[in-house]
């Protein structure tokens, strides 16, 4: 019964008898987890919402850089020229609030948006 209710999302399981204070303790980890979820869960809706907010054209430049590919690389893959793709790589870095490309990456990473292959 106890794995079934861990495996179910308990975050505890109290037997009988129940000390009053290990049930304080108990509903205090249970806040805390809650807490950290909802951090969590904020801020991947709001990397979400940025990422709605890209144009097509800047999706496809994230996608590719975020896979490592260059920006030489990635104008030839799309097609345009590479300071467009300067420009769009810029744009996204700052609609998506990325400081760097790793940074960049884990918000790919987090939002689960497809690899492309190299």
């Amino acid at each position: 019964m106890a794995v079934r209710a861990i495996k179910a999302g308990a975050t505890e399981f109290l037997t009988k008898p129940l000390r009053p204070q290990e049930l304080i303790d108990a509903i205090h980890v249970a806040f805390e987890k809650y807490d950290e979820r909802s951090l969590v869960d904020r801020a991947l809706a709001s990397a979400k919402t940025r990422f709605d907010g890209l144009t097509a054209r800047e999706k496809d430049v994230m996608a590719l850089v975020t896979a490592g590919y260059g920006n030489k690389e990635t104008a030839n893959i799309l097609g345009i020229s590479e300071p467009t793709v300067k420009a769009h790589r810029g744009q996204v870095m700052k609609k998506m609030d990325a400081e760097s490309l790793p940074d960049l990456v884990r918000l790919a990473q987090e939002l689960e948006l497809p690899i492309k292959d190299r």
